[in-house]
């Protein structure tokens, strides 16, 4: 197969020409420097990687539905997403464990035209109760190596991901020894700036949702965003639907973090793909009206949009487009141990097509 499009080299200029995929690689890519591209050329861009989904059509992870599983992967393959870890929420160890029993089937038997599940992310349950959002109260719990080892067999080591509020009693010590096998994350939190130092010095490594459920940013009392900016080693997720982060913190955090550091996620539930209505978050009734996903307080619960959303709306937002690529392909790849499929001669055929406008052509993985 042999197409013409625009595609960013290794020095991020934007290129013309032909790229040739042969069996499943990408053969060639000759680049045409002495015409100008046609109006309708459409972008070659690679395949987007969600870190941090619940769901999507209709279906949530934590159903525990195998094939909603699935239609979970359909959907998001046909929305540019090649490469998932679903995400879970605060619920009993059963539920818990029957959720990656189903990660580990469709990870070890892929099903044609889905994403590919590369992880899991353990979003619940060792979260703060004071900055728990949309998270069930009654599941949440201190840290527990034990409960994490239960469910991280059943998963067959797919979860990449920990979630944990490192204010809570037993935090540290669990970060010490989850962080040798996983990348534990900052999450749902109410700790301080030292708090959160300590945590990444102990092997804390990301910031899930930054701003969202964690203590704000002050000049005389910082809180955990600055400590995970500081810290190269860090990086952090952000929503970028346009209803979780303001534009202008979205662009601060482009600026603290830089492309390699941030990963933009969708935390996406239910209703994502779905018109306004009441669906379901593990054990909570969530009402989604003009797009808006909230708990019956008004709590914010989860989003309704794509990856391919946000990758769309973080350009709007003022950052360049092969930044933004990035942020949504190989910067969450590399933050869950998955190595990133770049367009480049000799690499697996991982890509998406769109116009210039983010309307989406094709998917080829």
């Amino acid at each position: 197969m042999k197409l013409q499009a625009l595609w960013f080299d290794r020095r991020d200029r934007l290129v013309f020409g032909e790229a040739a995929i042969e069996g499943g690689v990408v053969a060639s890519l000759r680049a045409v420097w002495d015409e100008d591209p046609p109006a309708d050329a459409p972008y070659l861009l690679p395949g987007l990687c969600d870190i941090h989904t619940h769901g999507n059509s209709g279906f949530d992870f934590s159903d525990g539905d195998f094939d909603g599983l699935v239609e979970m992967a359909r959907y998001l393959y046909r929305h540019g997403v090649t490469r998932f870890c679903p995400a879970t929420v605060a619920l009993p160890e059963e539920r818990l464990l029957r959720m990656c029993e189903n990660a580990k089937r469709l990870h070890d038997e892929p099903v044609p035209g889905c994403a590919r599940l590369v992880g899991i992310n353990l979003e619940g349950p060792f979260l703060s109760r004071e900055k728990r959002g949309a998270q069930d109260a009654e599941h949440l719990r201190a840290p527990d190596c034990a409960l994490y080892a239960r469910l991280q067999k059943a998963a067959g080591g797919l979860i990449k991901i920990v979630c944990v509020a490192p204010e809570l009693p037993g935090a540290m010590a669990f970060i010490r020894r989850v962080s040798k096998e996983a990348r534990v994350s900052l999450a749902h939190t109410d700790c301080d700036y030292d708090t959160a130092a300590a945590a990444i010095n102990a092997g804390a490594r990301h910031a899930t949702h930054l701003y969202n459920a964690m203590r704000p940013m002050h000049h005389r009392a910082p809180g955990p965003v600055p400590a995970a900016a500081e810290d190269c080693r860090v990086t952090a997720e952000l929503v970028c639907d346009g209803l979780h982060v303001h534009p202008a913190m979205v662009r601060a955090a482009y600026r603290l973090f830089d492309r390699d550091r941030l990963c933009l996620v969708s935390d996406a539930m239910a209703a994502c793909g779905m018109g306004d209505g009441e669906y379901g978050l593990g054990d909570r009734c969530v009402f989604v009206r003009e797009g808006r996903a909230a708990l019956a307080d008004g709590t914010i619960a989860g989003s309704t949009a794509t990856l391919w959303d946000c990758l769309k709306n973080a350009t709007a937002f003022g950052i360049p487009l092969a930044d933004a690529s990035r942020m949504a392909s190989a910067t969450p790849l590399r933050a869950v141990g998955e190595r990133p499929a770049p367009v480049r001669e000799g690499e697996k055929a991982n890509f998406v097509l769109c116009t210039d406008s983010f309307e989406l052509l094709d998917v080829y993985a």
